[in-house]
């Protein structure tokens, strides 16, 4: 296939970017917007308040509502304390694989869509087709909620979006928000052997955690009755919870860093109503019995809703059309289609890879994964000219 020694080339370099969450994107960025200009595509990019990071928006055909998007992160996660087998940012071709970090999580989506503009430059006509690489999806769809506010206050609203994180090519019509937060403890320092005098951080953390604890079993009352998901209902996670110094003091500053993966919008209130009400007339009173100062804050980290599965989908249809599957399927992992779907697009998500292989060292894509993606691309692009 011609179109896939182009995005081998394509996703080679993009590898060789090392666009980890807490480093600068905008050398891919750049990269991207070369590509895409040389075909004539208008292209805006849209820096992050630190001007470290950007948003590459970028259209081929006419400048009208109800276009086609083509999405993807440029960020990847980190590959410190990992064991890989080769250098993670130099791709590896090895028995039908590309191996390097974000080959699959999701630079190899991007390449394909990237090496089909040239296409999709010749076969567009009434209906424009967009991409949209953003960053920071890794900590939070950070780039994409900003991309969002961005298109609605210019107006812009494409009619079907493709999310392509690695889905195996099946598609993927539903699934759970990601709400992330990071809840700080302030409470009082003292000498271990006299815990009454001073206000335990690391302990009110640990009741928070048995809180959370306690909602995750409730929430499992709450599923819903249809639920697709596994498990159907929402999920809690205490993913970290850090304090003290040492054996004999007592802790003055602690942090839990937790998610929940809602089902429904609801369930997140129910979480977040029940933990307010849990801090101001129960924990926090007792802390600052002691010390006045002492105090609970909850930062958010990001609060990304989920994909909620249509009666009417239309990038469903399209998508089952041109891949000639028969259903769509929902998962548990989040990814950047809720976000569009806020803005009124019909989205799913639908790319080369499994999701297994996102994160793991020796990440990889297969060369039949991207030669499926590349199939249903192309067969995008003679629907546009249709």
């Amino acid at each position: 296939m011609f179109y896939l020694d182009d995005t081998k080339a394509l996703l080679r370099h993009m590898v060789a970017f090392p666009t980890v969450s807490t480093d600068s994107n905008l050398a891919m960025i750049e990269f991207i917007a070369e590509q895409l200009k040389a075909v004539g595509a208008r292209v805006d990019i849209h820096h992050d308040a630190s001007g470290a990071k950007a948003n590459l928006f970028a259209t081929l055909g006419p400048d009208v509502d109800g276009g086609i998007l083509l999405s993807g992160h440029s960020d990847v996660v980190p590959v410190a304390d990992q064991d890989w087998s080769t250098d993670p940012f130099e791709m590896v071709e090895r028995d039908g694989k590309l191996y390097g970090r974000g080959t699959c999580d999701m630079k190899g989506f991007i390449a394909a869509a990237v090496a089909m503009a040239p296409f999709y430059a010749e076969k567009v006509k009434d209906r424009p087709i967009h991409f949209a690489f953003t960053h920071d999806e890794e900590t939070g769809c950070l780039g994409a909620q900003a991309l969002a506010q961005v298109l609605r206050a210019q107006g812009v609203r494409p009619g079907v979006a493709i999310i392509g994180e690695p889905t195996s090519m099946r598609i993927i019509e539903g699934h759970k928000g990601c709400y992330e937060y990071s809840t700080h403890f302030t409470g009082l320092e003292g000498h271990g052997s006299a815990p009454d005098r001073g206000v335990n951080a690391v302990e009110y953390a640990v009741r928070y955690v048995a809180r959370l604890l306690e909602l995750r079993e409730q929430l499992k009352e709450r599923a819903p009755a249809n639920s697709r998901f596994e498990p159907p209902w929402t999920t809690i996670n205490t993913g970290a919870l850090i304090g003290g110094v040492a054996h004999n003091v007592i802790p003055g500053k602690a942090r839990i860093d937790w998610e929940m993966r809602p089902v429904q919008h609801g369930d997140a209130d129910f979480v977040k109503s029940n933990l307010h009400d849990f801090c101001t007339h129960t924990l926090l009173p007792a802390m600052r019995a002691v010390s006045p100062d002492a105090d609970i804050v909850t930062e958010v980290i990001g609060e990304v809703d989920g994909l909620i599965p249509a009666d009417e989908n239309e990038a469903k249809d399209i998508l089952m059309e041109l891949t000639g599957a028969n259903g769509a399927d929902t998962v548990a992992f989040g990814t950047e289609a809720g976000i569009f779907q806020s803005l009124g697009t019909s989205a799913v998500v639908c790319g080369p890879g499994s999701i297994e292989q996102a994160h793991k060292p020796d990440e990889y894509v297969s060369l039949d994964q991207l030669g499926q993606c590349l199939t249903m691309l192309e067969r995008l692009g003679e629907k546009l000219a249709a």
